[in-house]
């Protein structure tokens, strides 16, 4: 018996979420690579306060005005805002259609 718990597959980010950070980020090539669930929007994709208005905008754009980015980011102290990943930001997605 090991103290490791068994690994469960992580989906994907959505890929219009992906472009969308890449496009307020003004990604280099090969950024994407770093946009997982676990990846902090400041620690790890590095986004500044214009950024992350930006990608409040666009979600808004995208997939309406319920989805508030900026209401999530007023809720939290500061070791919350630094702790904010993409998995974060999908939750306050609608869910996808199913195909």
């Amino acid at each position: 018996m090991t103290d490791r718990e068994p690994s469960v597959p992580v989906p994907p980010v959505r890929p219009a979420l992906v472009s969308l950070l890449a496009g307020v980020a003004q990604a280099p090539p090969g950024w994407t690579g770093l946009v997982t669930p676990q990846a902090r929007l400041d620690g790890d994709l590095l986004l500044d306060e214009t950024e992350l208005a930006e990608l409040h905008e666009g979600l808004r754009r995208l997939y309406g005005p319920s989805v508030d980015l900026a209401a999530l980011r007023a809720g939290l102290d500061l070791a919350g805002l630094e702790a904010l990943t993409v998995a974060d930001v999908e939750r306050l997605l609608p869910p996808e259609e199913v195909r």
